[in-house]
């Protein structure tokens, strides 16, 4: 079995994430973006390799694999999976209209 872990920073993301959206929208969008969120995890529970790996200069960035958050195209779930340990472990999850590279290398 896969043991999931998730980074302070992807937590606090998705959280400051679902606050913004209870703030600027609705309750259900919020919502919405928790159930996304926790869908995308756990359809990479079961499929942890189908994420595309990034193509990052960085050395630090390297074998870390992106997908989409289901739903929400806009916003993207980093993560690294070890097939020998068995351990998914969520990265961050960031808007990809950013400077990805900087902050991903800036926060591992």
């Amino acid at each position: 079995m896969i043991d999931l872990r998730v980074s302070e920073v992807a937590a606090l993301a998705i959280i400051e994430q679902a606050d913004y959206y209870r703030q600027a929208a609705e309750n259900s969008l919020a919502e919405r973006w928790e159930s996304a969120v926790d869908q995308g995890v756990r359809s990479l529970m079961n499929m942890p390799e189908r994420g595309a790996l990034c193509q990052f200069r960085r050395p630090a960035l390297a074998g870390l694999r992106w997908v989409f958050v289901p739903g929400f195209p806009k916003h993207m779930v980093f993560y690294r999976y070890s097939s020998q340990d068995e351990v998914l472990l969520i990265v961050h999850v960031l808007y990809g209209a950013r400077d990805l590279e900087a902050i991903l290398n800036e926060e591992l």
